[in-house]
């Protein structure tokens, strides 16, 4: 059985602005302004890891 894919955006995003969504069950991402495009799914933890360790700052 399949669970059913529900998508939230951060909560630091406002109303009108565009960003990414993650989805519950955890483990994919989508670009909020595209909701039918590509998804990224991803280790969760591994992502994590890597956010934390300021990998994407540039």
């Amino acid at each position: 059985m399949n669970t059913p894919v529900q998508w939230r955006k951060s909560s630091y995003s406002g109303q009108e602005t565009h960003c990414v969504e993650l989805s519950d069950p955890r483990g994919l991402i989508r670009d909020s302004k595209d909701p039918g495009g590509p998804v990224l799914a991803v280790d969760v933890a591994t992502f994590l890891r890597a956010i934390k360790s300021g990998r994407f700052e540039s």
